[in-house]
């Protein structure tokens, strides 16, 4: 095992039509340290990719450097770096069968077969690939295929793992068995691990922390609880969670002396619980935008104190959980409900919310506003 450091990292490339410099990496830093599950997520085309791809040293680092342990891995190539990588796009080799594939890095190291053979029973009971160890990439599934390519990663005995979406392929029911079997793989082997992904719940079910990426540039980097309680700007905020984290723009104003949280595109205000309104003064009629998320506001009875009428635009019934859209006073706001009860487009609601868990946004950079909580 060994840690990964990226230090001040860019990654550019030439854009074919305009011969423009493109930055797909700018300037990240970050550590993986020795033994932790660092998943690396974002949307398509944040650099996510680029990053993992010049750790392995797949692609040349246009500037700062690269550690893994305490070695510059910059001018090393991919096999004197001693990392395992799964790919997206399966890299197999077409003429060897699926066992040939993944003991291949055992059998270039000259690995007694017995302990091969063991290596790979594990591996294959792991995956649910037993059945196909004869057969030929050709005549495997999507689905196959990508196992097998996480099958050769895992099997080696490797500094550092990195892993490139290597669950995007798979059934949701085998993508949810895999992912806690990699879970469990760390956790028993506290293994180096950095994982590429797309998809938040993946990313806050495996990550020991998380990095964050937009634009080509690190947003946040933190536990995946800390990320979800206190995203650190507005893309953080509402890229994580689902359904997302409502936003509100607005302003805090004073009602006689009170702190008070008016929207700005709809006559929509809070009056601003004990706990926000000392250092909420300090923000007074700057644009600011409200965060609340869905879970944190609940259908009540009409005539309890507090709540606020609403109008239901769209419920979905998800089975454990329903999903509401409702406007109050014309703000639109996405909440979580009682999977008993149901609802129908025009009904009136009572909504209650925990306003004292509200986050506020600078609305021109887009960053938190780290609010005292007293």
């Amino acid at each position: 095992m060994a840690k990964v450091t990226v230090q001040d990292v860019s990654k550019a490339y030439v854009d074919e039509k305009s011969r423009e410099q493109v930055l797909a990496v700018d300037h990240s830093s970050f550590t993986c340290a020795e033994g932790e599950f660092l998943v690396l997520l974002g949307p398509s085309g944040c650099g996510k990719t680029s990053t993992l791809r010049m750790i392995a040293g797949l692609e040349d680092i246009s500037a700062g450097r690269i550690f893994i342990g305490e070695t510059c891995v910059n001018d090393l190539s991919p096999e004197e770096r001693n990392v395992a990588m799964a790919f997206e796009n399966y890299a197999l080799y077409p003429p060897l069968t699926v066992y040939e594939n993944i003991t291949f890095p055992l059998k270039a190291r000259g690995l007694p077969r017995d302990q091969i053979h063991a290596s790979l029973q594990h591996i294959a009971e792991l995956l649910d690939i037993t059945d196909i160890l004869d057969r030929q990439p050709a005549e495997l599934s999507g689905g196959q295929q990508q196992r097998v390519s996480l099958g050769r990663c895992i099997i080696r005995d490797a500094d550092v793992y990195l892993m490139d979406e290597p669950l995007s392929h798979l059934d949701s029911e085998l993508r949810l068995r895999t992912r806690g079997e990699l879970k469990r793989l760390h956790e028993l082997n506290q293994r180096t691990m950095m994982f590429v992904t797309h998809d938040q719940v993946e990313a806050l079910a495996l990550a020991d922390r998380i990095v964050i990426m937009d634009g080509g540039r690190i947003q946040q980097i933190d536990t995946p609880v800390r990320i979800y309680e206190h995203p650190s700007n507005l893309f953080v905020a509402g890229f994580i969670g689902e359904p997302p984290m409502n936003l509100i723009p607005g302003r805090i104003m004073s009602d006689d002396g009170v702190p008070v949280f008016r929207a700005t595109d709809h006559p929509f205000s809070v009056r601003l619980p004990d706990n926000l309104s000392t250092t909420a003064k300090k923000y007074a009629k700057k644009d600011l935008v409200l965060g609340i998320r869905p879970h944190h506001l609940h259908v009540v009875d009409r005539d309890e104190s507090g709540q606020y009428p609403g109008k239901v635009v769209i419920y979905e019934s998800l089975g454990e959980e329903g999903v509401m859209e409702v406007e109050i006073e014309g703000c639109p706001l996405t909440l979580l409900t009682d999977p008993e009860r149901h609802y129908h487009p025009g009904d009136t609601v009572g909504i209650s919310a925990d306003w004292e868990k509200a986050i506020f946004f600078d609305r021109a950079s887009g960053q938190s506003l780290d609010l005292d909580r007293v």
